[in-house]
């Protein structure tokens, strides 16, 4: 878990403009494996091995259809650590949901653009669906949650019909049925590091200029002082949300800066405080107990 804490400190602050190929080269690789957590490769693609990290309930039996949620960490699509999301795994799990953290294309390891990291984010959640059997996951009640640009991948995950690999079954349905988004980029017309890697196809990839009737219930976890994503731009996502007919839902925190629901931050405050107010909205749905939820 300390390995975890340490590299939490630097996803908060990943999101800025894009940095020398010399420095991003030298990103390390993901884990092969996640202590307490089952390992599985989802996907093969140009070589690389992408995995997902499968943290279940006590006593969970593949017999079980439990609810799922898969978490995207966070990086400005261009590093981070698959670790990010393992202590609300570990919470959710406790609670009795099937909690996954899965690893995903970035520009600092692979070379590649948001777009891929926006088809993994699909392909992981396709897996999930499709395995749902032997995983003890109902296919009808998988979530998707991310922070940053691990947020817009689980929210593109939701919003867009294209970006899916062609290699794949598009029978099995890869958009999530609920989000939990911390701190996410809804709107990438304004993203520096998404403009650098993607110059012109802005708006292609942004959620917000793409909003329409399907986006599943949503909250978004967000502080009011976050100079990387403004909190104007999830206020503005969410009114339009309503407008649409969906349930779009923002917690502020007052003062909080990006990345600020990270265990290190505070001392671990607003970790605490957004995963009572992540226990809730899944409570809400039907995700959690109302007593797991407090």
């Amino acid at each position: 878990m300390k390995i975890v804490i340490a590299a939490l400190a630097v996803i908060a602050t990943a999101w800025g403009p894009a940095r020398g190929a010399r420095q991003e080269a030298s990103i390390a690789p993901q884990p092969t494996s996640i202590e307490g957590a089952r390992t599985h490769v989802y996907k093969s693609i140009d070589g690389i091995d992408l995995r997902l990290h499968v943290f279940t309930p006590q006593d969970h039996l593949a017999s079980m259809k439990s609810p799922a949620i898969v978490f995207f960490f966070g990086g400005g699509w261009t590093q981070g650590t698959v670790e990010q999301f393992v202590p609300q795994s570990q919470h959710l799990a406790a609670g009795g949901m099937v909690a996954i953290v899965a690893d995903y294309r970035v520009f600092g390891r692979h070379k590649t653009t948001p777009f891929d990291a926006i088809t993994d984010a699909k392909s992981a959640i396709r897996w999930v669906r499709s395995h749902a059997r032997q995983l003890g996951i109902d296919p009808a009640r998988i979530a998707a949650g991310g922070g940053s640009s691990g947020g817009h991948i689980a929210l593109s995950a939701a919003v867009f019909d294209r970006f899916d690999d062609p290699r794949e079954d598009k029978s099995i349905n890869s958009k999530p049925n609920a989000l939990v988004l911390f701190n996410p980029a809804v709107d990438t017309s304004a993203a520096p590091t998404f403009a650098a890697r993607t110059p012109g196809r802005e708006q292609e990839g942004s959620p917000f200029h793409h909003l329409d009737r399907t986006l599943p219930p949503t909250v978004i976890l967000h502080g009011t002082a976050d100079a990387t994503v403004p909190y104007a731009s999830v206020e503005r996502f969410c009114a339009r949300a309503k407008e649409l007919g969906r349930r779009c839902e923002v917690v502020g925190y007052e003062g909080a800066g990006h990345g600020f629901f990270n265990p290190p931050t505070a001392d671990g405050k607003w970790y605490r405080q957004t995963v009572l107010e992540m226990d809730r909205f899944l409570a809400s749905i039907g995700y959690l107990s109302k007593a797991v939820a407090r």
